[in-house]
């Protein structure tokens, strides 16, 4: 991409979660639909799977997709990072994508380095946002200094690569309307006989983007016991513990419970803040919840400018007295 309205192919690589695509790939969609529309490009998308048919393909056209490569082959059926990367660099050296989109999910954070080593070229990890310049070159922007400040960072090299955390981008409306090319491609397997797959982990881990209601602490809880009480009120809402920053650095709770930049980026229906100020970094990773209630004793926190309610005083009196209310109307409802 030379300059504003030049042209230029961004690709998006789709994930496949069992026969579903991942959410991020639409989001994705939205972005390089923004992207090519400022430089007057075509946007790209690649599927790989081993039951992905046209119709699957399909999703992405109506997502924003100019023209979509489908694998369509047995060798996908496990998670075989070595296989994905092959092939994707492959129809890279074929298709000269200027740039390349993966989400950064655990899939996506193994398969990117991979590619862009092989391709010689540069990768920008855990993107939050990203945007062209009066140039018409692609500005990558993700935290850095574990989340205290922001980098803008520009690629030399082509094809420009990032992998773009979920939650951060919109994705567009679905447009069945809409019409692309769908290209079947056929796979390489090469690498199938070098790796053998021993068994699939079920993963342990939380995934707090993908919750719906979370309660959240921060260092206004005072320790690590406080954790406990916002744990009875999930548990309650059907939710699940998140975390300011401070909590974790503490020890009080582990890092897959943070909200923010150095975190997760969440947007859930319902976020209740307890104890957290609202720096920032914080901010950005809550602040598109459907609904924000903020509990502090402190009337000034930042927290409050961005809650839909607000409620001043202390929260070891506050989240009792909802815990009592809510298991008194389930009582009720009994």
């Amino acid at each position: 991409m030379e300059g504003k309205g030049s042209g230029g192919k961004v690709l998006v690589v789709a994930e496949l979660r069992g026969e579903a695509i991942h959410p991020v790939t639409f989001e994705l969609l939205g972005k390089g639909r923004e992207i090519v529309e400022h430089t007057g490009g075509e946007l790209w998308s690649v599927v790989f799977g081993s039951n992905v048919d046209k119709a699957k393909a399909s999703e992405l056209i109506y997502y924003g997709a100019d023209r979509v490569f489908l694998f369509n082959d047995p060798v996908f059926s496990s998670l075989n990072t070595m296989v994905y990367a092959h092939n994707l660099t492959r129809l890279c050296r074929e298709e000269k994508p200027d740039i390349i989109l993966i989400g950064a999910t655990c899939f996506g954070r193994s398969l990117g380095p991979r590619v862009a080593a092989a391709r010689e070229t540069g990768l920008t990890a855990d993107c939050i946002d990203l945007r062209i310049d009066e140039n018409g070159e692609l500005i990558q922007i993700r935290p850095a200094f574990v989340g205290n400040i922001l980098a803008y960072i520009k690629t030399k090299t082509k094809p420009v690569m990032s992998t773009v955390r979920y939650k951060v981008m919109r994705a567009r409306e679905k447009d069945k309307s809409r019409s692309g090319l769908i290209i079947e491609k056929t796979a390489e397997k090469s690498f199938q006989d070098r790796i053998r797959l021993v068994g699939e982990a079920i993963p342990k881990k939380l995934n707090i983007a993908d919750a719906e209601i979370i309660v959240a602490g921060g260092r206004g809880l005072g320790s690590a016991e406080g954790f406990r009480l916002l744990g009875e009120l999930a548990s309650l809402l059907g939710g699940v513990v998140g975390s300011s920053r401070p909590p974790v650095d503490d020890g009080w709770i582990r890092k897959e419970h943070q909200v923010g930049y150095s975190g997760s980026i969440v947007k859930p229906r319902l976020y209740i803040a307890c104890g957290i100020s609202g720096s920032p970094q914080h901010l950005f990773g809550m602040k598109d919840a459907e609904t924000i209630i903020a509990i502090n004793s402190d009337p000034s926190a930042p927290i409050f400018r961005v809650a839909d309610y607000g409620i001043v005083g202390d929260l070891y009196q506050i989240i009792p007295l909802m815990v009592k209310e809510i298991k008194a109307r389930r009582s009720g409802l009994g």
